[in-house]
């Protein structure tokens, strides 16, 4: 039993993963948008290298939770087959498109429509890679895991997280940005991650081994949900009350909102995966 933060690699991988990849979608959309300002374009694409740097710092993580980096080529051997190793070729695809695409437009060689195909098709592969990543966890004999509750969990941190991240990377490209409708967009994820965390919460009282009650994994589940919520709604206000006043959000109060949502989303992460057990006599954690 424990809050899961052992697996800490994972932890990190996954959330930075998926706020990398909702950050690219709305950045990439406001570099579509500026499509008449080559200048804002060129900011923009320069801010986008945060993203990358966190996706880096993801993959390291990563590699660290397999013992041995030397181990990474070895996830790839069966593609198509194991989740797990659909799961590094979609992330190592959507880093390899997306970096790549980053560091042609920087240099000023990727022709405009290409660019614009290329960002568009990158953006996809990050939704790729994060329905990938959730398939890891639908395995039948972890009934905590084995159900819709992750796949949505995972994805909703990429609606709390990307749009939070891509509106301080506009910030920092000095872009007007009007994110009311992904502010708007984040908020409604915060309201679904609430119901999500009641209903898994009932739904943990129904599922046990022979041996270990889910509802036991995590003593401290429903109070460490509380605070994940009170982080993720912190962060998310630096972001919408400016925008409630209508005022441009400050560089320094998005970097804070975005400190807190991801600190949150680390919480739940690390929930998730404390909440890890097997059916019959064998139970993890």
């Amino acid at each position: 039993m424990g809050n899961g933060w052992h697996e800490w690699p994972l932890v990190l991988f996954t959330v930075l993963g998926q706020c990398v990849a909702g950050g690219l979608i709305v950045t990439g959309m406001g570099w579509m948008a500026a499509k008449d300002d080559a200048p804002g374009q060129r900011r923009i694409t320069l801010s986008m290298f945060f993203l990358w740097v966190l996706m880096g710092i993801g993959f390291i993580a990563s590699m660290m939770h397999l013992g041995s980096p030397m181990r990474a080529l070895n996830s790839l051997n069966r593609v198509g087959a194991s989740a797990l190793s659909n799961e590094i070729a979609a992330g190592s695809l959507f880093f390899a498109a997306g970096g790549f695409w980053w560091l042609v437009t920087v240099l000023g060689k990727m022709p405009a429509a290409l660019g614009k195909i290329w960002l568009i098709v990158s953006m996809v592969l990050g939704v790729v890679f994060i329905w990938a990543m959730s398939r890891v966890y639908q395995i039948d004999t972890v009934p905590t895991w084995h159900n819709g509750y992750t796949t949505a969990g995972f994805f909703l941190t990429m609606l709390l997280g990307g749009p939070l991240l891509a509106a301080l990377l506009l910030r920092l490209a000095h872009i007007t940005f009007n994110g009311a409708t992904f502010a708007s967009l984040s908020a409604v994820a915060l309201l679904a991650s609430l119901g999500l965390v009641i209903l898994q919460g009932m739904s943990l009282a129904g599922i046990h081994s022979s041996v270990q009650q889910a509802s036991m994994l995590v003593p401290a589940w429903g109070e460490m949900q509380v605070w994940r919520m009170v982080l993720l709604a912190a962060g998310l206000g630096c972001w919408i009350c400016p925008l409630i006043m209508r005022k441009q959000p400050r560089a320094v109060s998005l970097v804070a909102g975005i400190v807190l949502v991801v600190v949150g989303e680390l919480i739940g992460r690390g929930l998730f995966y404390g909440l890890h057990m097997t059916v019959g006599m064998a139970v993890a954690g």
